[in-house]
């Protein structure tokens, strides 16, 4: 039994941040002004802080300009909606981007309508998943997560899943759900699973495609993969790894990598898998907002 092929997202992150950065010159000469990302974070949150400062230095490194607010964990939400309005009047910005989660006392579903839907680079807004939804990611912006999936899934089988099984475990609005409707419209055949679906296991052994997006680490077994399915795994987890040392820890995505590599065709590992997909799908969308901003047609990614 042959080893199956890891997908490199690093490799395929670089790309797209490589067709951002060349895009971005061209466009700032035409307009006047380079693409604007407004990141705003609620909070100190450890993880968040490590997100916003990572997109942050990526949108810098791309040409963009690059703001970020950071406010009090203690911020009324008619504060933050305040802040989004100034946001979405700023002509500057053509990104903005709400780091989620939010604290308690502001509802994220609100804050995220507030945002212009042309500058939602996030695609969480109401009108982007429904433009999704109804088959038009064209004019959607996608979640960066899913798109970048897509992306590698597409490097993988090509363009149209015509006759492929597809199953997406997990039914978020952040990943599951976007993730099914991307492959509906490349015409896959796509089950969505979840905590409730009876044997998941059996479900996974049909599929061609497998997306794990379920945070369980180590969830899907290699013996719940078909033989030559395409793997992509989503999930970031942090497990103990007492094998490294006293209180040490290491990255695991939802499948278990060791066992399902020798399976699959390919698949995606973690770290370096989806994960670097995420940031340079934000870059790409934010790009593609100040393209249209300009009325231009963007760079395809």
């Amino acid at each position: 039994m042959s080893e199956g092929k890891r997908i490199d997202g690093k490799a395929a992150a670089a790309r797209i941040v490589d067709t951002v950065r060349q895009a971005v010159p061209a466009l700032t000469n035409e307009t006047g002004a380079p693409p604007g990302l407004a990141v705003v974070i609620v909070g100190e949150d450890p993880a968040s802080q490590v997100y916003v400062a990572s997109k942050a230095k990526m949108a810098l490194e791309c040409g963009f300009k690059s703001v970020k607010h950071v406010l009090p964990a203690d911020t009324a939400e008619d504060d933050l909606l305040d802040l989004v309005r100034d946001l979405n009047a700023d002509g500057s910005i053509h990104g903005i981007l709400v780091q989620l989660p939010l604290p308690k006392q502001i509802n994220a579903t609100e804050v995220l309508r507030e945002i212009d839907p042309s500058k939602d680079v996030d695609g969480f807004s109401p009108i982007n998943a429904g433009l999704l939804a109804t088959g038009s990611p064209e004019e959607a912006f996608v979640p960066c997560t899913p798109a970048g999936a897509m992306i590698l899934l597409r490097d993988a089988l090509g363009e149209d899943l015509s006759g492929r099984t597809a199953v997406v475990v997990g039914r978020s609005n952040i990943v599951g759900k976007p993730m099914a409707q991307l492959l509906l419209v490349a015409n896959a055949t796509v089950i969505v699973a979840h905590s409730r679906t009876k044997d998941l296991a059996a479900l996974c052994r049909t599929a061609d495609i497998v997306i794990a997006a379920v945070g369980r680490p180590e969830m899907i077994r290699g013996t719940d993969i078909k033989e030559g399915a395409v793997v992509i795994d989503v999930g970031i987890n942090r497990i103990d790894a007492p094998e490294r040392g006293e209180g040490k820890t290491r990255l695991v995505g939802d499948v278990a990598y060791d066992e399902a590599i020798e399976r699959a065709s390919a698949i995606t590992p973690v770290p370096g898998g989806v994960g670097p997909m995420t940031i340079a799908m934000l870059m790409a969308n934010t790009l593609t907002a100040a393209y249209r901003s300009a009325g231009l047609q963007p760079p395809r990614f």
